[in-house]
């Protein structure tokens, strides 16, 4: 892996955007098969592209820049922490807490944590996007940037009171 992956990052979601935007809407015939090894490297899939080019085309956001910071993160945690071994597990999406659920008056806070658990671990299913629509609105009512929730989540551990803390903080400080 060489020091400026970030630029083998960029040349992707260029491709997967472009890829988008001229009718490659389905994510099993999606033609990226070629950068799959380079995503592997750094602990994504297939649907990390696809899953933010179709948002970014669809709705505007987020943009490269968070792709990259959000990418960033899951590349450390998979080098640094899984020592470049995949996770065999898969978050089952059926066991995310509902969407209307709040802690301590933050709603979706009880869903986003384990969703960037999943992401850190590379655990999220394919039908599951961490920075989706939900998230962003989370993320913006409470002025908390998607990667620096990663790193929030990552530095608490299993420690969910942590990442409440914190949150909590973040709010109380932004209004």
């Amino acid at each position: 892996m060489r020091y400026d992956f970030q630029k083998d990052l960029i040349r992707v979601w260029g491709k997967a955007v472009k890829l988008y935007e001229q009718g490659n809407r389905d994510p099993s015939t999606f033609p990226i098969s070629e950068e799959i090894e380079f995503l592997n490297s750094i602990g994504m899939n297939l649907m990390d592209a696809f899953d933010f080019a179709e948002d970014w085309v669809c709705e505007g956001e987020p943009d490269l820049a968070t792709f990259l910071l959000i990418h960033e993160q899951r590349k450390d945690y998979f080098w640094e922490i899984q020592k470049e071994i995949p996770s065999q597990n898969t978050m089952d999406s059926a066991s995310l807490p509902a969407k209307n659920l709040e802690i301590e008056g933050v709603v979706w806070l009880p869903r986003i944590i384990p969703k960037a658990r999943a992401k850190l671990k590379g655990e999220l299913p394919s039908c599951s996007m961490y920075c989706c629509g939900g998230d962003r609105n989370f993320f913006r009512t409470n002025n908390i940037h998607p990667a620096e929730f990663l790193r929030v989540v990552k530095r608490a551990g299993n420690d969910d009171q942590e990442i409440v803390s914190w949150v909590i903080d973040r709010k109380m400080n932004s209004q």
